[in-house]
């Protein structure tokens, strides 16, 4: 008498890819602005994490907002671009 073991299919679910939002720097809008800006348009970000994005963004020409999907990144950008901000976003490698 012999055994078969039947092997299902295995499921591989893909994660959705991944963007980053980017604030760029520039010299026209206040800090305070930029910091109230990030609070108001990215759910989750403190202050104390606007400040840091901000000064990053001042300090080095760019820095990292948030990581999460198209449809959101888009949003984030879109929403931070029309509130006089320069924002842009590339896929998360």
């Amino acid at each position: 008498m012999s055994v078969e073991t039947v092997q299902k299919p295995s499921t591989v679910r893909k994660l959705a890819p991944r963007y980053r939002v980017l604030l760029h720097n520039d010299d026209f809008n206040p800090m305070e602005y930029v910091v109230q800006v990030l609070i108001t348009t990215v759910p989750g970000i403190t202050q104390p994490q606007a400040v840091s994005i901000m000064m990053e963004a001042h300090t080095n020409g760019l820095a990292l907002v948030i990581t999460c999907a198209l449809e959101h990144a888009e949003f984030y950008s879109e929403t931070l671009n029309n509130q006089g901000l320069t924002s842009t976003i590339e896929p998360d490698e």
